[in-house]
């Protein structure tokens, strides 16, 4: 059986303690620290042997004597393990040696409010609009990314490079957001990060210190308050309705506030869904130059939009000098190949790039020049093309199953683009009394106060359509329906 690290044991020679002993010792302290996990394959005795720099009886006494007491069992044709039932006293000694987490040291600053949850198995999850991942042309990609893979090593390109991204896929982005989203920019106006988060993280970077007032939507995206939270900045909400950001409440906030940045996603709000219309688009841009703060702007999902063309950026209308915009792939293909970018006035650009060089000193060259292929062939536009049908599709079955199965009880508005639907729920239903029915029927939401700021009260909730199919919506809907209808 091959094994992926060796078992490093240093004898002392000069101890009076013998050999043997020495290392059954070493042995046994691993399994208790953890090191050695119940079930983990120990080298072959001739293997350890030559490792330690002993004689191959001496490393078979030491195994004898861990398999007497019960430490290892030895499988025939297989080899040495730790045993799965280790003895009690020694189990229950392990449990008070102080463990790896553990941190004599105190930690600056609080941890972000951002908890992960994992969701059970079996249970149906109204994400916040992720998508499915099945849809990704695995195959597509996994030949654009051998491609890349043979390629760099060939031409020794798979060491350290720009921090912006590569100039490829940089030049591949700049085309798509010319062409596809009305934006002016070359490949040194993007920079590449890993997701559009990191790209948040940034503009809070950049934008925000100690004393800086950053306003955000009464609702909004969590790790994004967080970041900016995160960087010192202060955060002051604004309300909004089915148009998005109340524009008169902003300049009202200007008015009080020094207003360092204001963070939107106009096309689809976050997590309402709802589009900003041209008028407040061009209130938003003027009071930016006003009362000179940056805006941030993240398209996360620009191109699911299923009633009419999706609207252009905020960035399309003013170039560089008040906007910072944010996007990503991930919504494309899949999250886990973390291609986001920024876009920007060249010296934010180059300035992300110097953040970039402390914390991740660039990404991933194999995955850029694959991205960046699917991208320049065309194939990520014939994907858009028949995920965008796909994903209109579950959009329908959605709001018909809820419409169907709990008419009365939710109150729902087809969006106009995006992987969610915002529903508003009856003023006599409290979400967070439910969590316990949801866990024994296997479905799960996220309650819309998780969204909101500075005290909002909201009884909505985001269900994310896209990474279910429509046989999961019908289920998931009804898995619901027996927890308000029991």
């Amino acid at each position: 059986m091959l094994r992926p690290w060796d078992l490093r044991i240093e004898l002392d020679r000069e101890a009076a303690v013998p050999a043997y002993l020495q290392i059954a010792h070493t042995i046994m302290e691993a399994i208790r620290r953890g090191r050695l996990p119940p079930g983990s394959a120990l080298p072959g005795t001739r293997d350890l042997a030559a490792l330690v720099g002993v004689n191959r009886k001496t490393v078979q006494q030491s195994y004898e004597e861990l398999i007497a007491q019960g430490w290892l069992t030895t499988e025939a044709k297989r080899g040495t393990f730790v045993s799965a039932l280790l003895p009690l006293v020694e189990t229950q000694a392990a449990s008070k040696t102080p463990s790896a987490a553990s941190a004599n040291f105190q930690l600056r600053r609080t941890a972000p409010n951002l908890p992960y949850v994992p969701v059970p198995p079996g249970t149906l999850q109204f994400d916040d609009g992720a998508p499915d991942t099945r849809l990704m042309p695995a195959a597509l990609v996994a030949r654009a990314y051998r491609r890349a893979l043979l390629e760099g090593s060939r031409r020794n390109r798979l060491g350290y490079g720009d921090p912006r991204g590569s100039l490829v896929l940089r030049q591949a982005v700049a085309d798509m957001l010319n062409a596809d989203r009305g934006l002016n920019c070359t490949a040194d106006n993007i920079c590449i990060t890993r997701g559009s988060q990191m790209g948040i993280y940034l503009a809070a970077r950049l934008l925000a210190q100690a004393g800086d007032t950053v306003v955000v939507e009464a609702l909004s995206y969590p790790p994004a308050r967080e970041a900016f939270q995160a960087a010192g900045a202060s955060i002051v909400s604004v309300g909004l309705d089915e148009s998005g950001m109340k524009i008169d409440e902003l300049e009202a906030c200007c008015r009080t506030h020094r207003v360092r940045a204001v963070y939107v996603t106009p096309h689809h709000q976050f997590p309402t869904t709802v589009v900003m219309p041209p008028e407040r688009r061009i209130r938003l841009l003027a009071l930016a130059e006003q009362y000179n703060f940056a805006i941030v702007e993240d398209d996360y999902d620009h191109e699911f939009h299923f009633t009419h063309r999706p609207m252009l950026p905020l960035a399309s209308e003013h170039g560089w000098g008040r906007v910072l915009y944010i996007g990503s792939l991930s919504k494309l293909l899949s999250p886990s190949l973390r291609i986001g970018y920024i876009a920007g006035a060249e010296a934010v650009v180059q300035r992300a790039a110097a953040e970039i060089m402390l914390i991740d000193r660039q990404g991933d060259p194999v995955t850029e020049a694959a991205a960046a292929e699917i991208m320049t062939s065309g194939a990520l536009k014939s994907h858009t093309r028949k995920v965008l049908r796909i994903y209109a599709q579950r959009r329908e079955c959605l709001a018909e199953a809820l419409t169907e199965k709990l008419g009365g009880i939710v109150d729902v508005t087809l969006p106009q683009g995006g992987l969610a639907l915002w529903v508003n729920f009856a003023a006599n239903i409290d979400l967070g009394a439910l969590a316990g029915a949801m866990q024994a029927n296997k479905v799960g939401l996220t309650s819309g106060q998780a969204f909101a700021t500075n005290g909002y009260k909201t009884n909505g909730a985001r269900l994310g359509f896209g990474s279910m199919n429509e046989a999961e919506l019908r289920d998931a809907v009804g898995r619901l329906s027996r927890v308000f209808r029991p």
